[in-house]
């Protein structure tokens, strides 16, 4: 079965050369793409809103399936619906649905239910079809539509997306399309979306929920941005971020009435951050050094000395690591140096089970260090520094805030080693790899 769009002509151009040029005006295509388990994308009339979804979606690394979750706006069919198999078609061609992924989803779901009612004429996953045919003219989906429950249905709804592409060992991208504010003055639509905002980024779908209802936010896709964050923190969400930002005012210059469009990525934690953040949260809560995975991934077997660096509300809340390898793979490098970083970093107090929520983390993995002749050989920006005299020895890791210059790094690797300004030094340098 082939469902024919229903908004073509109207919410973006009914013909292929139309669309495809436009399309290309919304999007960048010399954007940084990122590993995204997921985005919260606008579906209005792409005059006013595809400038936010063409930022967002261009920051996406493609996988070769993508989730699309909407809102039912007409109220008709199922209040959970997927459809598994068929195809759905935009004047850019077919999209045809991934049927494995999508029954999948089916068998891991509590209440979504196999419907082509409410899928009929609902717009809200179709506008987002052409910008991904736009970049992968062969990608597959799996449409989902979803009405009125509980945060609690949601939040299972998400968490069966996560569990379907884990049992598959498939590689989705989820999209959540929605539309803020609607119809309220520019100044009453920032400040609500302001505050919708915050707790998407946060990655906190009880508050998202919470505010929608208590100041009368009128999201239209709240249910499916529930869904998105529960399936997305399943499976590794490290941190979310707002890529684009405007309202139906900024195209039309009414700003007595307008709509609010958000662009946001959910992004996912590389393995070894993850591992990072798993070794915390063990030890913090539980006592427990855990051990490696049981099968490791490339950067996770090899031999390296590790920094794992730890921030809280983007300020640094621990870092510590090893010069050289002293363990037999980074995976152990990495579970004990974030341990050491969370309880022993003699700056801060040790980290505690409430400020867990609020971590980020990354890993930087050394090359071996090597002797610097000349100063002019070091970049602050590509290398890490050593100092050393003697036994006692000061490291600077590269690309950090507010070093700019290789006289600060060497300075602050004297401090660190307790070295005096005036005693002889040997300098070493090296390369990190950095992974969040």
């Amino acid at each position: 079965m082939v469902r024919e769009p229903v908004v073509a002509g109207q919410f973006y151009p009914g013909t292929p050369d139309r669309l495809r040029s436009m399309i290309k005006e919304l999007v960048d295509e010399e954007a940084t793409r990122e590993e995204v388990i997921g985005l919260l994308s606008p579906h209005a009339g792409y005059v006013y809103s595809g400038a936010v979804a063409g930022a967002a979606i261009s920051r996406v690394s493609f996988k070769d399936t993508f989730v699309v979750m909407g809102p039912n706006h007409t109220g008709a069919g199922k209040p959970f619906s997927i459809i598994t198999e068929g195809a759905w078609k935009t004047p850019l061609g077919e999209v045809e649905i991934d049927s494995e992924l999508g029954k999948q989803i089916l068998a891991s779901s509590e209440y979504l239910e196999e419907d082509h009612l409410a899928h009929q004429y609902e717009h809200s996953i179709e506008v987002q079809l052409p910008f991904l045919q736009y970049f992968k003219p062969d990608i597959k989906f799996v449409p989902i539509c979803l009405s009125y429950a509980t945060g609690e249905v949601y939040k299972e709804i998400g968490k069966g997306i996560a569990r379907a592409a884990k049992e598959l060992n498939k590689e989705v991208v989820i999209i959540a399309s929605s539309d803020m504010t609607h119809y309220e003055s520019q100044e009453s639509a920032r400040q609500k979306d302001n505050q919708a905002i915050e707790a998407v980024l946060d990655l906190d779908e009880d508050e998202l929920l919470k505010r929608v209802q208590e100041l009368d936010i009128s999201m239209c896709g709240y249910a499916p941005a529930v869904s998105l964050i529960s399936a997305a923190k399943e499976l590794g969400a490290g941190k979310a971020e707002l890529v684009k930002y405007m309202t139906s005012g900024d195209t039309t210059r009414d700003y007595a009435s307008v709509v609010g469009y958000a662009g946001i990525i959910i992004i996912g934690l590389s393995p070894l951050a993850k591992l990072a953040r798993e070794a915390v949260e063990s030890y913090v809560r539980q006592g427990k050094v855990p051990s490696p995975p049981r099968e490791l991934t490339p950067e996770m077997e090899q031999k390296a000395g590790v920094f794992v660096s730890i921030h809280k509300l983007g300020e640094l809340r621990g870092c510590i690591g090893t010069f050289e390898p002293t363990r037999k793979n980074v995976a152990e490098e990495v579970i004990a140096n974030a341990i050491n970083s969370a309880i022993r970093d003699p700056r801060f107090p040790q980290v505690a089970r409430s400020e867990l929520k609020d971590l980020d983390y990354s890993v930087d993995v050394l090359t071996s260090p090597e002797p610097v002749e000349n100063k002019d050989e070091l970049d602050p920006k590509k290398y890490g520094v050593i100092a050393q005299c003697g036994w006692r020895r000061g490291l600077l890791l590269p690309d950090l805030e507010g070093v700019d210059t290789v006289d600060q790094q060497i300075k602050i690797c004297c401090q660190k080693a307790g070295i005096g300004p005036k005693e002889p030094i040997k300098l070493y340098c090296f390369q990190v790899k950095r992974y969040k």
